[in-house]
């Protein structure tokens, strides 16, 4: 299982904190905010290697953090998506799509173990912007029992936070039966973060998911249109995660868990 980064946006909403500095590598104390979340993924047995897709601005400063930060033991590869500006940016499905085509080309070149030429890998797919309380072993666990494609969810009794995100319905197993984006009337309070497992048989969904009308701007695009052409199950998350999308949430993630 490969463990897909999506950290090629451009955090403009924390202003002149990540003008030339990317959100991700920002320190929650002793620690970046993604070295903390590649501290509980890389445990997982199941990883055996780290992708990280950023852009072009800010790919030498993960290049330079790789080196000195890096204590994992599992091998880490940055991708760079070649973009320098928002305006310019491919959108997170893209950029996914991006990190497939560099394995595609990768195990091309690779003889596989079985000989029988591309060998696929199921994904953990994850935005690097949270603070996590819970591991992502169980959420590993829980995909494999299911043998689907997995997304997370949590109970949001917000209405108004609901409609700022990807919210899902569910059956009694927690097979997703529907999703919606940011919907003006939530069909249900089960609230999708941007967390994702694809397995290997649905990567060809993925691949060809934007050449047949996916949304490329938000990872949660992409699970909503798998939810429409494959199984699904929702892990509902254990415990609670920290968002940091403003300057405001950063200076307070500081000051509670720093």
């Amino acid at each position: 299982m490969k463990n897909i980064v999506i950290a090629a946006g451009y955090a403009t909403r924390l202003g002149e904190l990540t003008k030339n500095f990317p959100k991700p590598l920002l320190k929650i104390g002793e620690k970046s905010i993604l070295g903390r979340m590649l501290d509980d993924i890389d445990k997982i047995p199941e990883i055996d290697e780290h992708i990280i897709i950023t852009n072009h601005k800010f790919a030498h400063i993960f290049e330079e953090w790789k080196k000195k930060e890096c204590r994992w033991q599992k091998p880490i590869t940055i991708i760079d998506d070649g973009t320098e500006t928002n305006d310019t940016r491919l959108g997170a499905v893209c950029d996914l799509l991006l990190a497939l085509n560099y394995l595609d080309k990768r195990s091309a070149t690779t003889p596989s173990p079985s000989g029988e030429g591309r060998e696929d890998a199921d994904l953990l797919v994850v935005a690097a912007d949270n603070l996590l309380f819970f591991s992502f072993r169980e959420f590993v666990e829980f995909a494999k029992v299911k043998g689907t494609s997995c997304i997370m969810c949590h109970e949001q009794p917000s209405i108004e936070k609901l409609q700022r995100t990807g919210v899902v319905e569910l059956d009694a197993d927690m097979k997703v039966l529907g999703m919606e984006e940011k919907p003006q009337v939530p069909k249900s309070h089960w609230a999708v973060p941007p967390f994702y497992i694809y397995r290997k048989e649905d990567l060809d969904l993925v691949r060809h998911s934007v050449e047949n009308g996916c949304g490329k701007d938000a990872p949660g695009n992409l699970a909503h249109y798998m939810v429409e052409h494959t199984t699904m199950h929702a892990w509902p998350m254990s415990a609670g995660r920290f968002d940091i999308g403003s300057l405001d949430t950063y200076y307070e993630a500081i000051k509670r868990f720093g």
